[in-house]
């Protein structure tokens, strides 16, 4: 599927990317003032100060998009905090940008080839198909045969996003402290220190080449998936060179065309892996993005395509997340509140609501664990359960007001993705 945007250059240098955060600081400033004036003329529901207007929300999100990089990829974590960090029209807004960015301009591209290949690098082509196929915050993806006749998929990195991580991150970051755009006692300097930790890495395509590698011995001994070969002679740091695998997208399979036994299959498959990540493999690609899996009908495989957002977690904290799925499973309050606290959503100061609070929106949001027998992901209502429990317990009760620990960031946007993932498809599985 090629990328449904009009090119657009990639702002390269420090100054030039700052300038792009301060045009955003002043266009929320101004459209602030606009919808102020405009509320002395209109009622404005309660809690929806002008600050979170759908037209600030929607002048942010473009702004964002149009850096791409660090800045991109900030607003799409921001945005994975949930509904009961960011106003809704924010949390809508911003989860635009997980959706796709703006390809470079065909100028633009030559020049980062040439860099990592060198004068006359088009001579290791026999075709190469300059629309890419996909556009994301780090890099897009060219489909293109090799002189030997190989089918790849290149994943060049746009110019400038590996450097501009630090400054990025902290001028997003600053941004949103300036305009106290989050409402809850969210740590912004951890959850920076934690995108920025990511963010180098995802850049680092040797290192993503590594994960490949490993991940593939991981799911050697699971036939219902595909891992593309890296090919190393065609790889560098901000080029990763893979097998181009053709298929159907996951998202396709969610129509009636699908038989009811296929999309279970797909979401057993899907949900028996992420387990084994967590606990037994240590190692979890964290963006279970739609555009990061494809679907093989002939073999009913599923392609995985991604992993520059791969994480490694350690024994200990792998063994609280079994001693919290076990606490779950048993209906063990007790053990679930000890458990919590030594991750970090609970501490000894905050209050017994408090902690029932969160153990209630825990045991909540783990209902496919508690339930026996296949959970129906896309009639459980559970998103939007969730969603309204968090709402009233930090709006009208006052609790829940502070986020989780920063290190728990892209595990819980595997959790919640997956299941999102598995309610699109309309799956049925036994996660218990």
């Amino acid at each position: 599927m090629k990328s449904p945007r009009k090119p657009a250059a990639v702002p390269q240098t420090r100054w030039g990317r700052l300038a792009r955060i301060g045009i955003a600081a002043a266009e929320l400033a101004a459209g602030t003032a606009i919808e102020g004036l405009r509320g002395l003329a209109r009622p404005t529901p309660p809690g929806s100060p002008a600050l979170f207007s759908a037209g600030n929300a929607r002048r942010l999100a473009k702004r964002l998009a149009t850096m791409r990089g660090a800045a991109m990829k900030l607003g799409q974590m921001i945005s994975l905090q949930g509904d009961d960090v960011l106003p809704p029209e924010f949390a809508q807004a911003l989860a635009v940008l997980r959706s796709g960015a703006a390809p470079m301009p065909p100028a633009q591209l030559h020049r980062v080839l040439g860099r990592e290949y060198g004068k006359g690098w088009a001579s290791r082509f026999e075709d190469f198909d300059e629309e890419p196929v996909a556009a994301a915050s780090i890099g897009q993806v060219h489909r293109v045969r090799a002189r030997d006749g190989r089918d790849i998929a290149l994943k060049i990195q746009y110019p400038g996003v590996a450097r501009s991580i630090d400054s990025d991150v902290d001028n997003v970051a600053s941004l949103l402290r300036l305009f106290s755009l989050l409402p809850v006692e969210l740590d912004v300097s951890a959850i920076a220190a934690e995108a920025k930790r990511q963010l180098a890495q995802e850049a680092d395509y040797l290192q993503e080449a590594r994960f490949i590698e490993t991940y593939s011995r991981w799911v050697a001994d699971e036939p219902a998936f595909v891992v593309p070969r890296v090919h190393a002679d065609l790889t560098t740091t901000r080029i990763l060179a893979m097998d181009f695998i053709e298929g159907v997208p996951l998202e396709s399979l969610s129509s009636d065309n699908t038989s009811q036994a296929e999309r279970d299959a797909i979401g057993s498959h899907m949900e028996r892996l992420m387990f084994r990540e967590l606990f037994e493999f240590r190692l979890m690609q964290t963006d279970p993005n739609f555009a990061n899996y494809l679907y093989l009908p002939a073999s009913r495989r599923i392609a995985l395509l991604d992993f520059g957002a791969t994480q490694a977690f350690s024994e200990a904290f792998v063994a609280n997340y079994v001693r919290v799925t076990r606490a779950i499973v048993d209906d063990d309050r007790e053990a679930l509140s000890r458990a919590v606290a030594d991750i970090g959503y609970i501490d000894a100061a905050d209050s017994p609501e408090a902690v029932r609070a969160v153990l209630d929106v825990i045991l909540l949001v783990c209902e496919p664990l508690r339930h026996r027998g296949r959970y129906d992901f896309a009639a459980s209502g559970l998103a939007a359960r969730a969603r309204t429990l968090t709402l009233d317990l930090v709006m009208r009760q006052g609790l829940l007001r502070r986020a989780p620990p920063a290190e728990t960031m892209f595990l819980h946007r595997k959790l919640v993705g997956s299941f999102l993932l598995l309610a699109r498809l309309g799956a049925r599985v036994d996660a218990r």
